[in-house]
């Protein structure tokens, strides 16, 4: 397998330390992170060679940014730089009945004032066999939109891969939600493998089924195998997946997934996990799925260390993931369980 690379914005996290909440901070914990960056560093961990593109300002906090996907082992050659900021993003980390809240601070950041210029497409995917990106670009502005556009449309044109998440974020989708919605359907044009179910295609794609409430309606229709499958075919994907989270409260969660394709629908092992930092577990879920897959094992088999890796990411501070395959492959088998290892 060949290169994989990831396109989407990186953003600064800062955070009150602990379970603070922001009134209470007089210091903020600082990360990096975004989701085609966290994928891309937890696919660079589990050993593969991983280029990121996006673009930073050329100052020293676009360089702090660059330098921490660096020491993940990530090619960065790609990356432009220019632009006025990087964007920001403030994370209160809830705890038992209080959920985590997230203040965006990045319009007018960088990436979402690059321009397609910005990024020689042909050039930056000579040597990827695999491009993953993400429904949270394409919305932060229309020229990210048409940068992801010409991405994936390249890619294709190449034969690569093209794995999507489709990623709603309810504050992103305010405005315009029409044209947003026929921007993402436009892209699913070029899509082989998507991450999301039938309430993610309504609210990113507009999907839409005779007398089916998608957005409001009952969570089991979304995710159950003939919905599953409608919108896996609606949109020509090789593998439709999602995770099936159940929220206890905001520090236990129920967390498993599940793959539709031409095999029909697997769900996968469940696993009750104790939240220390919920952030990213969706993005390792996706490094994990295609670690799987490049790798040559079975959709079945991806998404069973997908989930074990998300599972793990949660025990970990952070947007990335620094839990190493053995240990995911360990947890996957029925192994571990918090057990002391001596």
């Amino acid at each position: 397998m060949g290169k994989i690379m990831t396109f989407g914005e990186i953003m600064l996290r800062l955070s009150p330390p602990g379970n603070q909440r922001f009134i209470q901070a007089s210091s903020f914990d600082v990360t990096y992170g975004g989701t085609e960056a966290n994928i891309a560093a937890g696919l660079s961990n589990f050993g593969h060679e991983v280029s990121y593109v996006t673009k930073l300002p050329d100052n020293a906090v676009g360089e702090c940014a660059a330098a921490v996907l660096r020491k993940s082992g990530v090619d960065c050659s790609g990356i432009s730089y220019g632009g006025p900021r990087l964007g920001i993003y403030f994370l209160e980390n809830g705890v038992s009945v209080r959920p985590s809240s997230v203040v965006y601070d990045r319009a007018g950041s960088s990436m979402a004032e690059a321009v397609p210029s910005d990024f020689d497409w042909k050039s930056l995917l000579s040597d990827v066999s695999w491009l993953h990106t993400s429904g949270i670009t394409p919305v932060i502005s229309r020229n990210a939109a048409q940068i992801t556009l010409q991405a994936l449309k390249t890619a294709k044109e190449m034969g690569i891969t093209v794995s999507f998440d489709l990623n709603y974020r309810v504050k992103l989708w305010t405005e315009n939600i029409p044209e947003k919605q026929g921007i993402m359907r436009e892209l699913m044009n070029y899509v082989d493998i998507c991450f999301g179910n039938a309430r993610d295609a309504a609210l990113v794609l507009g999907y839409e089924e005779a007398g089916m409430d998608f957005i409001s309606g009952d969570y089991e229709d979304c995710v159950d195998e003939e919905h599953m499958q409608r919108v896996r075919r609606q949109y020509g994907f090789t593998y439709l997946i999602s995770s099936l989270r159940e929220s206890i409260s905001a520090s236990d969660n129920s967390y498993g997934a599940e793959a539709a394709g031409d095999f029909g629908l697997y769900r996968g092992k469940r696993y009750m996990v104790h939240i220390v930092d919920r952030v990213g577990s969706g993005d390792v879920f996706a490094a994990g799925f295609i670690h799987g897959i490049t790798e040559g094992r079975t959709p079945q088999q991806a998404l069973e260390f997908a989930t074990a890796s998300a599972a793990l990411k949660h025990t970990i501070p952070g947007d990335m993931n620094y839990a190493r395959a053995a240990e995911i492959e360990t947890l996957a088998s029925g192994g571990g369980a918090g057990r002391v290892v001596r």
